[in-house]
């Protein structure tokens, strides 16, 4: 596999847009739109939202310790019993994960992005920073997908992807 440097600007830029459309369906909802569930049992838009920045936080900081006290609080919003955020404290921690990822990204050198970490139950046997990038990706990705199609089904819009 080839592999072409000016790739890789242009997925974060892909996955700083997509970030922008998720934070501008967010923006505008209410509570109770915050609250909507595409069906019983399935977690809220607010919930997917907030295991979206709880994820982003807890890799950095407890795989990469990144982010410090910020990242560690964003890291357990959410986790049982949490109460629920307003949109503008989800696109406030989309924001801030967004910033912290990048900074740390921005100054990690060739020996950090070469080192390896040993995987857990249901990862890689061995974890890179590589991985955990991609995996951040396709996890925004996907939840993003689950947050818009539960605005759509009960009529709202969704990422005007």
């Amino acid at each position: 596999m080839t592999t072409d440097p000016a790739l890789l600007p242009a997925l974060f830029h892909g996955w700083h847009d997509y970030q922008s459309l998720l934070i501008r369906a967010l923006e505008p909802l209410t509570a109770d739109q915050l609250a909507l569930r595409h069906a019983p049992g399935l977690r809220s838009i607010g919930m997917i939202a907030t295991h979206m920045i709880g994820a982003r936080a807890r890799w950095f900081y407890l795989g990469f310790e990144e982010g410090g006290a910020d990242f560690k609080a964003l890291g357990n919003w959410d986790r049982r019993g949490r109460r629920a955020r307003s949109a503008a404290e989800l696109v406030s921690g989309l924001e801030r994960t967004w910033d912290g990822m990048q900074a740390a990204i921005a100054h990690w050198t060739p020996e950090q992005w070469a080192q390896t970490f040993p995987g857990e139950e249901g990862e890689p046997e061995i974890i890179t920073r590589q991985w955990v990038i991609w995996h951040l990706l396709e996890h925004d990705l996907h939840h993003g997908g689950e947050i818009s199609l539960t605005l759509g089904a009960h009529g709202l819009k969704g990422l005007n992807l």
